[in-house]
């Protein structure tokens, strides 16, 4: 297992447990107390997914997450000590994809990790990615180069973004709701998720440049999901 881990968290003692638990799982990893290192780190390059506290001393963890999202797409998630929905949706809307909330237990977190390389790392083995390139009115989503563009221009998306459109995009002309979209794009049972599937379809759209009443490609059924029409 190559893949280093970016971890940020200005709690020393929690940054020291998370490192020796990810490395007791094979993966290296980068510990910085504070956004600053972190960003170095993340320049240096290498990096297969982030872990980082929304409180740190230099730069706060949101703005941390909008720094790295502007150059790279590994997975990211977020260490937070509140649990309003509104901190979560913040996270998701800039462009993380998972949190965890403070305290929490070291093989939740480990589990986590393993879940979101998953997904980053492994785009076969299901069915609908039989077909590699799909194209629709100027929108052309490729599985084999993991790339997408928008009447020629390249929009860069992180996985978990690359695999809602491309769920979408597969299934176009039916409409898939929120249950059936977190379930086959995030693996896991669908619970109280509706806040998680609706962030990254609006961060979605902003990237496909969608008027938000009047999207071209992912539109919104009330009461049902989500659809891509042919």
């Amino acid at each position: 297992m190559n893949e280093k881990i970016l971890v940020v968290d200005d709690e020393k003692e929690i940054a020291d447990l998370v490192e020796v638990c990810l490395k007791n799982e094979g993966f290296s990893v980068c510990k910085c107390y504070n956004g600053t290192d972190a960003l170095s780190c993340a320049e240096d390059g290498g990096i297969s997914l982030g872990i980082f506290d929304v409180m740190l001393p230099d730069i706060d963890g949101f703005t941390l997450v909008q720094r790295i999202r502007e150059r790279f797409v590994f997975p990211i998630i977020m260490l937070t000590a509140k649990v309003e929905d509104t901190d979560k949706i913040t996270g998701l809307m800039l462009g993380a994809d998972d949190y965890i909330t403070k305290p929490f237990s070291l093989p939740e977190l480990a589990a986590r990790v393993k879940t979101q390389l998953r997904r980053a790392n492994v785009y076969n083995g299901d069915p609908v990615r039989a077909l590699s390139e799909i194209d629709i009115r100027g929108l052309s989503i490729n599985s084999d180069s993991h790339r997408c563009t928008l009447n020629g221009k390249e929009i860069t998306l992180t996985p978990i973004e690359f695999n809602i459109l491309w769920y979408l995009c597969s299934h176009r002309g039916t409409v898939v709701s929120s249950e059936e979209l977190f379930e086959n794009v995030w693996g896991e049972k669908y619970l109280d998720s509706a806040n998680t599937v609706m962030a990254h379809v609006a961060r979605l759209r902003e990237k496909l440049g969608e008027p938000p009443r009047r999207p071209k490609y992912v539109k919104t059924v009330w009461g049902v999901g989500y659809t891509v029409e042919k």
